[in-house]
């Protein structure tokens, strides 16, 4: 079950949304990747917590991840508490990994933010021995990423970092087109939501393309960290 990254989204879709390439990257080099959503997205306006299960699902398998999983906390109304704490904690534990991913730390849904903070103290937490979890019955060993990252959202946010995918662009579209009840649909009947217009997804693009930029990239993701960053070797930066 160890992976090397794992993603948390508070809603499905915020994963493929916003480090998508990333991921996509990172599987093309033989990292395993684990995707881990808070809730099912039940307050939508658009589509159902069935149907975006079913969603994010088929994202997952397009993805290449090797686990997907739903933690079923109240969307909307999920509170940072230690239940909540602890369920994340447990996954930390049972998938290992090295590098978790994030939500935004601010941002115009005001469950990511909330779920950034829940998240990124839940990584620490996991690192502590004297808190004891479980999982299926038996006793779970502490664990702490050696890395928290937050993918940037809605809202720009300057990175503290870029990785580049601009020869994963159109794959994470493919992927994120997978949320079909999400997005434009000119034959929908649901109402219209910010994300749901028909430019939305050249808006992702061109996010992607106003954080390469800067780095002499063509697409890029973008990410802020609660820590310093170290470099081993200078020539790894573009």
């Amino acid at each position: 079950m160890k992976v090397d990254i794992l993603a948390i989204g508070v809603h499905p879709d915020d994963i493929e949304l916003s480090c998508g390439g990333t991921l996509l990257r990172h599987i093309d080099m033989g990292k395993k990747v684990g995707l881990l959503d808070l809730t099912k997205g039940e307050l939508g306006t658009r589509g159902s917590a069935s149907i975006r299960m079913k969603e994010a699902e088929e994202a997952s398998k397009l993805m290449g991840a090797i686990v997907r999983g739903n933690l079923g906390m109240e969307d909307g109304f999920f509170e940072y508490n230690q239940t909540n704490l602890l369920k994340i904690i447990q996954v930390i534990r049972l998938m290992r990994p090295e590098i978790v991913l994030m939500n935004a730390i601010t941002d115009r849904h005001p469950d990511h933010g909330r779920a950034a903070k829940l998240s990124a103290d839940a990584c620490y937490y996991a690192g502590l021995e004297k808190i004891k979890t479980e999982w299926e019955g038996i006793s779970q060993e502490k664990w702490r990423p050696k890395a928290a990252y937050h993918y940037t959202q809605d809202r720009y946010i300057k990175p503290d970092f870029v990785v580049d995918i601009s020869t994963y662009i159109d794959r994470k579209i493919d992927i994120i087109m997978c949320y079909k009840s999400q997005f434009y649909d000119p034959n929908s009947e649901e109402p219209n939501t910010p994300i749901s217009g028909k430019h939305f997804i050249e808006s992702i693009k061109s996010k992607s393309i106003t954080f390469g930029r800067p780095a002499s990239l063509d697409y890029a993701e973008a990410f802020t960290v609660n820590r310093t960053i170290g470099v081993n070797n200078l020539f790894d930066l573009v």
